[in-house]
């Protein structure tokens, strides 16, 4: 492996509280159906932003950051259930639940190929439901509780904190997620455009040079790590880590 480790932090008392936090966007356009789904959502004890529709989907996912899991119904006004799974799958792979009163296999084929994580047909049982929705939170709770580590370098993800030598750096937001995406992705090379959809969203419409200011930043205060984080002429910047 060429970064030194990856390891998972297991500490199974904080797993109630972790799940607790997670973060779930359901987007239907049938309001009865929506409001219950959330009220499963949240009598568990999960965060839940709703949308209406295909295009209010679209906007609260990328305006908002964090989600864990997103469950969309097929048939949306606007945008339909596929349209959003692109939107989201051309730069996210936050597991997507797909629903549909269909329930036949040609759709369920289609939603699994588009990038879904799994398939549910209406009418759905709580248990049934709440079951399939806490299998894909668990494969993200677990990425969350990673701590990836290159020589003295320690990044915490769900603390989202850096370490370095076992001395905390401060990071804000950004610069640890542009970090932790470099590290993740390490010997490849990212044109600003793609870094600034992988950390930013797709959305951003700021000055695409913010990059190059936040890579300053991280090199400072990575010291010498920061020379990990090299610039590559004409394309954009690379973790580079030789073997």
């Amino acid at each position: 492996m060429v970064v030194g480790l990856i390891r998972s932090v297991h500490n199974d008392r904080n797993m109630g509280v972790l799940e607790v936090k997670a973060k779930i966007l359901v987007a239907d356009d049938d309001a009865l159906f929506r409001e219950l789904i959330v009220d499963f959502l949240q009598n568990e004890g999960y965060r839940v932003a709703s949308a209406a529709d295909g295009e209010e989907a679209i906007e609260v996912f990328f305006s908002s950051e964090g989600f864990d899991l997103v469950i969309l119904d097929v048939m949306m006004p606007l945008s339909d259930g596929w349209q959003v799974l692109r939107a989201i799958r051309e730069h996210s792979q936050v597991p997507v639940i797909m629903l549909t009163a269909l329930g036949d296999e040609t759709h369920e084929i289609l939603g699994l190929n588009e990038g879904a994580n799994d398939y549910i047909a209406k009418p759905l049982s709580y248990e049934r439901f709440m079951a399939r929705v806490k299998s894909q939170l668990r494969k993200v709770l677990q990425e969350k509780k990673e701590v990836l580590v290159f020589k003295a370098l320690e990044i915490d993800q769900g603390g989202q904190t850096v370490s370095l030598f076992g001395e905390e750096l401060n990071f804000s937001t950004k610069e640890f997620k542009l970090l932790s995406y470099l590290l993740k992705n390490c010997n490849r090379v990212f044109s600003r455009e793609q870094l600034l959809d992988a950390v930013w969203g797709y959305d951003f419409y700021g000055d695409p040079r913010t990059v190059d200011t936040h890579i300053k930043v991280i090199r400072s205060k990575l010291q010498s790590y920061g020379n990990y984080i090299r610039t590559v002429r004409g394309m954009g910047y690379i973790f580079e880590v030789k073997e």
